[in-house]
């Protein structure tokens, strides 16, 4: 997956478009592993475990989880990869600039059902970086996007 991410990362650098990945190995591996595969994306690493604060927050039960979010915050694409995943990153900017959806690559793409009561859409569930609030503290959530790093690729 992380040559295509790569390739995607590259392709969109001057559009609204931020890749953000949640990583859940041990977390000397997962500085390690990004480093050598040339992670240039903003990254969380999500406590060393499978069912850290991340995964849980957001429902994730397996990995590789995907959640392509639209510009306003909410899941519109879940579990899209390869030519399905840029089909569904194109429609959302092309939704977003009042442009018509660009001809899709692989047939058409599944938006994510909304959760009930939602009016139709379901909103992104916050991030909370692993190891910043203690047990029982109540801390904000961190922004999707780090400070200083605008929307260019994580760049």
């Amino acid at each position: 997956m992380i040559p295509h991410e790569k390739t995607l990362v590259e392709r969109l650098e001057d559009e609204p478009f931020t890749l953000l990945g949640v990583n859940s190995d041990p977390e000397e591996t997962y500085r390690t592993k990004r480093a050598e595969m040339g992670v240039t994306w903003p990254s969380f690493h999500d406590g060393g475990a499978t069912g850290g604060p991340i995964a849980s927050a957001w429902n994730v039960s397996g990995w590789p989880t995907i959640y392509v979010l639209d510009h306003t915050g909410k899941i519109r694409f879940k579990g899209v990869r390869g030519a399905a995943m840029d089909d569904a990153v194109d429609t959302l900017l092309a939704e977003m600039k009042g442009e018509d959806a660009p001809a899709r690559s692989d047939g058409p793409v599944d938006e994510a059902e909304p959760d009930a009561g939602s009016g139709g859409s379901r909103p992104a569930a916050p991030i909370i970086p692993a190891g910043r609030a203690k047990k029982g503290e109540t801390r904000p959530a961190a922004p999707i996007i780090p400070a200083g790093r605008g929307t260019k690729g994580g760049r």
